[in-house]
């Protein structure tokens, strides 16, 4: 299994709304997918507005990523602009090397 980095951009005027109103649904998902989805969260500009999201994600390859990305309710609901899916190497933690 690899890890990927998953970073999503979301710039719709209408994304509060479709954030409150499915935010919900895309815990559940979150849930149910934790065992490939390690961590996810918001990322927000300086000015605290939303700006997207972050995912790690530990996948056979970027073609599962892309399937489950898309199978969020987020995104059938048309909340992101873009999606990135990026190999991620996990070289330094804690405080080390590993």
């Amino acid at each position: 299994m690899k890890l990927f980095a998953v970073l999503f951009e979301d710039e719709r005027q209408d994304a509060a709304a479709i954030r409150k109103e499915y935010l919900g649904r895309h815990f559940t998902f979150l849930e149910e997918n934790a065992a490939s989805i390690k961590t996810a969260g918001p990322l927000n500009r300086e000015d605290d507005t939303f700006a997207g999201g972050l995912w790690l994600v530990e996948a056979e390859s970027s073609d599962d990523v892309d399937r489950l990305v898309k199978k969020d309710p987020f995104w059938s609901a048309g909340l992101r602009k873009s999606v990135q899916i990026l190999a991620w190497n996990r070289v330094f933690a804690d405080g080390r090397r590993l």
